[in-house]
């Protein structure tokens, strides 16, 4: 197994590619911790997976990801529990598809505390352990519009622009301490989000994709499973486009 005797957090892990992560992990054997947004739908999530398999090693938990102090109080916890802290997945963020002119500054705010601000106090909560050990992976979840943006929903794309440029600073500051850190820029992905798009807009979406489907959750999770894994010993500072696009 990939992951065999490893320690993994997994924000936003209570479902669509968050769940197919912490899933992936579990298989590969590490022990995860996943962090959902309430108690309960943590506790929901930990649930199925003890009922898809009792013997893997998981549990839950709900930080404020927006809030340093509370993340480091939980993930000092965790440490305290293994012993170590091997990966951390920042996959926990939120979208919105208004146009600028309707966007408030409040909503642009949202959006950035989670999907900027929490990757930051996430990976500062457990860089330290990472730098005793000497070692550590930190995977953040981009986007494919962090390359291309997108019509309307400014704070997504302009967020995940943001979390490419700290995944490449951090891997080049980090490095020499034996940390990883890597991005992974999934398209688009059979999730509840997508469940909610009419057939006649994804058809047209789907014939641009010479694969001819969009990705399903465990697509962009085996990407987080290579990256957070031996295998990819030598690589750091990548955004990994999992996208089913064919690029020059």
């Amino acid at each position: 197994m990939l992951l065999e005797n490893k320690v993994a957090i997994v924000t936003g892990g209570t479902r669509g590619i968050g769940f197919a992560i912490v899933k992936e992990y579990l298989k590969q054997g590490a022990s995860v911790v996943l962090c959902g947004s309430r108690p309960e739908s943590a506790e929901k999530a930990v649930a199925q997976l003890k009922e898809e398999n009792p013997a893997w090693n998981v549990e839950g938990i709900s930080p404020d990801l927006t809030n340093y102090e509370d993340v480091k109080s939980a993930f000092d916890q965790v440490a305290k529990k293994y012993g170590h802290i091997d990966i951390l997945a920042n996959n926990a963020g939120v979208s919105a598809a208004q146009p600028f002119t309707s966007y408030t500054a409040e909503m642009f705010q949202k959006t950035m505390d989670l999907n900027v601000n929490a990757v930051f106090n996430c990976s500062k909560a457990v860089v330290e352990y990472m730098e005793n050990q000497q070692s550590g992976v930190i995977i953040n979840t981009s986007s494919m519009v962090s390359k291309y943006g997108q019509p309307s929903g400014v704070a997504y794309p302009t967020s995940k622009f943001a979390v490419n440029g700290l995944t490449l600073s951090l891997a080049r500051e980090l490095g020499p301490k034996g940390i990883r850190v890597n991005a992974v820029a999934p398209g688009i992905t059979n999730t509840d989000m997508m469940k909610a798009v009419p057939e006649s807009h994804i058809a047209p979406l789907i014939a641009q994709i010479p694969l001819r489907r969009i990705g399903e959750p465990e697509d962009i999770a085996n990407a987080f499973v290579y990256l957070a894994s031996d295998m990819a010993s030598y690589v750091t500072g990548v955004v990994l486009s999992v996208d089913g696009l064919a690029r020059s």
